[in-house]
């Protein structure tokens, strides 16, 4: 029998490329037997509407659940429910808020829009995100990464967390799933220049600094939640060819496209959401949380390159760094203007 916390370990020895036998999000599901199981549970996603996201929101639907996405695009979210009813077999809602991760304002609007539409919520997925973005900032002042990755997505756990725990039940207690990147090995929080300046900025390190703080705050939220009924996991999703890589330069993608040791490592946004959701409804996870997983595993230790960006390891501070931990959660309290329950 697979050990259940490597439960594919033998699919992920020798990658082959998209497609390959890796697992699907949808597998996960259906490896676990929770096609249907979630009925009367409610999940949450931010950004649902591409890549991982939608594989994500895909794959949640099939446990039965009711199922919500953030969107910025009310179109574009419409879309992807047709899609998803076209092949889902589930009678779970399906549903979307309006959400601008640049906007405090917004997301505080959107909190009150879907607890206008559930006074439920079981697993929150933050997965929406940005990379390598050009200087700029949210319309809060911060610097866009930070803000988008870290900050937008603390002040929507934060204000959902008393529903996620009056949610928890001793059969099922709520789960929230940070999705980070292997380029949290980039970088830990700069407590002096977080928030960055135009001189100074590298969107490589301010990337990496937002991937990190996903990992803290779900951490975080499992040492001090996890008695509640709430617990935190964080994943690193793999290499995708997504959006997500529009900020790039074209000839760095194509040098990529041409990379037979990255082509490999690559995966569909299918496989891509694959660990996200067996964090999200995983049976091995019931009860349990503070992890940074990759690859439906919890994350080794880096020991080779810290900047090989195919690396499924976890930088020596993606745990035990409780203090660290602890300053990020007062420092982004003060900056969204919330304080925890």
């Amino acid at each position: 029998m697979a050990d259940k916390l490597k439960p594919y370990a033998d699919l992920y020895t020798n990658p082959q490329g998209v497609g390959d036998k890796r697992p699907t999000a949808l597998r996960v599901v259906q490896d676990d037997g929770l096609v249907n199981a979630y009925e009367g549970k409610v999940g949450l996603i931010t950004g649902g509407t591409n890549g991982i996201g939608v594989e994500a929101v895909r794959a949640l639907h099939a446990t039965g659940a009711d199922v919500y996405f953030t969107a910025r695009d009310a179109a574009k979210a419409k879309k992807v429910i047709e899609d998803i009813r076209t092949t889902s077999e589930s009678q779970g809602k399906l549903d979307f808020v309006i959400m601008n991760m640049d906007s405090l304002q917004s997301v505080r609007e959107a909190v009150k829009v879907f607890l206008s539409k559930s006074f439920k919520l079981n697993i929150l997925i933050n997965n929406a995100g940005i990379m390598g973005t050009p200087y700029s900032l949210t319309e809060d002042g911060f610097e866009r990464q930070f803000g988008v990755n870290h900050l937008a997505h603390f002040l929507f756990t934060v204000l959902l967390l008393p529903t996620l725990e009056k949610s928890a039940t001793p059969q099922l207690q709520s789960r929230v799933v940070n999705v980070s990147s292997s380029s949290h090995r980039h970088a830990t929080i700069s407590w002096e220049h977080y928030n960055s300046h135009p001189i100074i900025y590298n969107p490589e390190f301010a990337y990496g600094q937002s991937k990190t703080a996903n990992i803290w705050m779900a951490n975080t939220i499992d040492r001090k939640y996890g008695s509640r009924g709430v617990h935190g996991l964080s994943v690193g999703p793999g290499g995708i060819w997504t959006g997500l890589l529009a900020y790039t330069p074209a000839d760095i993608v194509d040098a990529f496209k041409l990379n037979p040791n990255i082509n490999i490592h690559m995966l569909s946004a299918e496989q891509g959401s694959a660990t996200t959701l067996w964090a999200a409804v995983g049976r091995v996870w019931e009860g349990k949380g503070g992890e940074y997983l990759h690859d439906c595993q919890i994350a080794p230790p880096e020991t080779g390159d810290f900047y090989n960006a195919m690396s499924a390891a976890a930088a020596p501070w993606a745990k035990g760094r409780t203090d660290d931990e602890n300053r990020l959660w007062t420092l982004s309290e003060q900056l969204v203007g919330a304080n925890a329950p």
